[in-house]
């Protein structure tokens, strides 16, 4: 599998982060099967932080890393991945111990959603609608040391600064 990493930097060696803030699946290298998902989120970083935006390019054995690191898989928006990540953005990260998270990726529109569930606008119910009807792509977050052994960083890509 190629996965891609969107960032302001290449990242030949990739390594767990601790976030400043609550995001999706907590802490951890976050990958996408999505290049230009990648590339949008690089520009974000640029717009923040300066610099060229990039897009490293690893592959992935997923079928051997499977079979050896422990995976939480998230199939679409449901009850379970919505509390996952409701969780961990409000700082909240499960301590169960995985070794990658793999699902949705909660975009701006998504987090929207999300703050009106917090505030009491919608319903969980209402909430996980308006989720569904959402374009979402995918990320695949490595959390631990022993997951990023079966990443490999093939390439990178430069990236437009205004998205095409």
């Amino acid at each position: 599998m190629i996965l891609y990493h969107g960032s302001n930097i290449v990242v030949k060696s990739p390594k767990i982060v601790t976030p400043n803030r609550g995001i999706d699946f907590g802490k951890g290298f976050y990958t996408t099967t999505n290049r230009e998902q990648a590339a949008a989120f690089a520009r974000k970083v640029v717009a923040r932080k300066g610099g060229q935006p990039l897009v490293s390019v690893y592959q992935f054995d997923e079928a051997l890393a499977y079979k050896q690191l422990k995976l939480l898989s998230f199939d679409g928006v449901s009850d379970t991945w919505f509390d996952f990540v409701l969780n961990c953005r409000r700082g909240n990260e499960p301590t169960e111990a995985v070794d990658c998270v793999y699902g949705a990726v909660a975009n701006d529109d998504v987090y929207l959603t999300i703050q009106l569930y917090e505030t009491g606008v919608l319903s969980i119910e209402q909430a996980k609608e308006q989720l569904k009807v959402k374009k979402l792509f995918n990320q695949l977050v490595f959390k631990t040391a022993e997951s990023l052994k079966y990443l490999i960083y093939t390439d990178r890509l430069e990236v437009d600064h205004a998205a095409s």
